[in-house]
């Protein structure tokens, strides 16, 4: 890469400057790095420290994770990377995949047989819903289709089909667990593409779930559906940064790029570069290609000049914020029920939106810490954000007081801590497929100029390292990753950076 007109490469290859240092610019760098053509790599990241939302950390002496805690074992994207940094003999299945929620008065089992809350039957909600509730799924094959257009509320078109308790009590828990959103409100076509494409081919809801556990039986994979990484899914961003020097390229953190232009007639004093990056501390870095893998209202900013209609288009992008609130306590103080935690409802009225065992669920924080118990519960979702503004200590209190509602665990924690994520997860209304599209199109005419990272193509860790790699794959001529990933909505599944 090339800092005013001094190269600090190998003085061959291209150049390419990646913007952002979360777990997309990352793995962005790390396929850059990993081929054969020579390229000299530089990442730019504005904060202290890389990784986003992935963050490890520790309570009362425990390594935990104190964001993103798991991803999706059946995407090939997060668990491949994790084995080419040398993390393979870390990678843990959950030690329970037993989980419960916390509805009509009682935490009752996680009920099987659907597609994110989705029902393939009205049994498969038994225990969870009333006798109206399941009732009201029986009805879904009398009635004349419904029309999802273009796009459609997740929300919307299940609480028209099989009524509103569905979504009430399974749906959007399960959606705000990775989404921090409303499921009134999240896309349909955007979050959940295969349940979306099945709508479109059959007369009831019901019947396109089903086709869909048809499919995933015949082509059933085996072994866990998540995974974890002792010591934490926030210890994954040091491997990849580790493995992105060790072949060559340079990280700076401390370094926002303010300023993003062409080069133009200019070109010749800067060995052809086509981008001139601007930080705020008054460098300048000249590039051949950049990837952006910022937060949309960043790339935004960064877009303003080079791309007006692009940087329109991504501030459009809202975000949810959210807050973890992590508690540890004496192993013999606190007895839990089993499994790895429950999901709540917000219709019932409680204010953690989640809790997670993490002794329970983690073998490898159970094993390291045989007299705590350490318990994460989350707070926050778009359009619900007031308890937000609470200060940590009530924000604690109030994550006690509802875990002695659910589970009726009364002791005092020995240790407690609240971490924060302002701004920390992009929204999916309907519309954003096609707002996505716009933005590619208008950054496609910036010759060497890619995006990547969770506003795009999915909030969770595999979805964030495919749309990385896509980037990647476009700088190099090569738009079959994107293609691909298209052409198998199924694969576009979110693995959830929440509870």
């Amino acid at each position: 890469m090339r800092e005013a007109d001094t190269r600090t490469g190998t003085g061959q290859g291209r150049d390419v400057l990646v913007i952002g240092g979360g777990i997309a610019g990352l793995a962005a760098a790390h396929r850059l790095l990993d081929g054969d053509e020579p390229v000299n790599v530089t990442v730019l990241e504005a904060s202290d420290r890389l990784g986003g939302k992935l963050l490890a950390g520790e309570i009362a002496g425990a390594r935990v994770d104190l964001g993103a805690e798991s991803m999706l074992a059946r995407r090939p994207e997060a668990v491949g990377l994790a084995k080419a940094v040398g993390l393979t003999d870390r990678l843990q299945p959950p030690s329970t995949a037993t989980a419960s929620i916390w509805t009509r008065g009682a935490l009752r089992p996680m009920p099987k047989g659907h597609v994110m809350g989705v029902p393939g039957t009205a049994e498969a909600l038994a225990g969870v819903l009333s006798d109206e509730g399941l009732a009201r799924i029986e009805q879904d094959a009398d009635l004349p289709p419904t029309e999802t257009g273009d796009d459609v509320a997740v929300g919307e078109y299940v609480a028209a089909r099989l009524g509103r308790e569905v979504v009430d009590r399974l749906v959007e828990p399960l959606l705000g667990g990775v989404y921090a959103g409303d499921a009134y409100r999240i896309s349909m076509r955007s979050a959940v593409p295969q349940l979306f494409e099945e709508a479109t081919r059959h007369r009831s809801l019901t019947e396109a779930v089903r086709a869909i556990q048809d499919r995933a039986a015949a082509g059933r994979q085996t072994g866990p559906v998540f995974t974890g990484i002792e010591g934490g899914i926030g210890t994954l961003p040091a491997a990849v940064a580790e493995s992105v020097r060790a072949k060559g390229g340079e990280i700076l953190l401390g370094t926002r790029a303010s300023t993003l232009g062409a080069l133009g007639t200019a070109r010749a004093a800067t060995d052809d570069a086509q981008w001139r990056v601007g930080t705020a501390d008054g460098r300048t870095f000249f590039a051949d290609q950049v990837i952006i893998a910022l937060p949309a209202p960043a790339a935004a900013s960064l877009l303003r000049t080079a791309s007006p209609k692009a940087s329109q288009e991504l501030r459009s992008i809202e975000y949810a914020s959210m807050a973890l609130i992590t508690l540890a306590y004496r192993t013999d103080d606190a007895r839990l029920p089993e499994g790895s935690g429950f999901l709540v409802p917000p219709v019932d009225g409680h204010t953690i939106k989640a809790a997670t065992f993490a002794s329970h669920k983690w073998g490898w924080i159970a094993d390291e810490n045989p007299g705590l118990r350490v318990v994460r519960t989350s707070v926050g979702r778009h359009g619900d954000e007031r308890d937000l503004g609470r200060d940590d200590q009530d924000l604690v209190g109030i994550a006690r007081h509802d875990l002695r509602e659910a589970t009726g665990l009364t002791a005092v924690p020995v240790a407690s801590r609240v971490t924060r994520w302002q701004d920390g997860l992009p929204q999916y209304p309907v519309g954003h497929t096609a707002r996505v599209a716009r933005v590619r199109e208008h950054i496609g005419q910036l010759p060497g100029i890619t995006v990547c990272g969770a506003a795009y193509d999915g909030v969770g860790i595999p979805a964030c390292i495919a749309s990385a790699h896509a980037a990647v794959d476009e700088l190099r001529g090569d738009t079959s990753t994107r293609e691909d990933l298209k052409a198998n909505p199924v694969q576009s599944l979110h693995g959830g950076a929440g509870e």
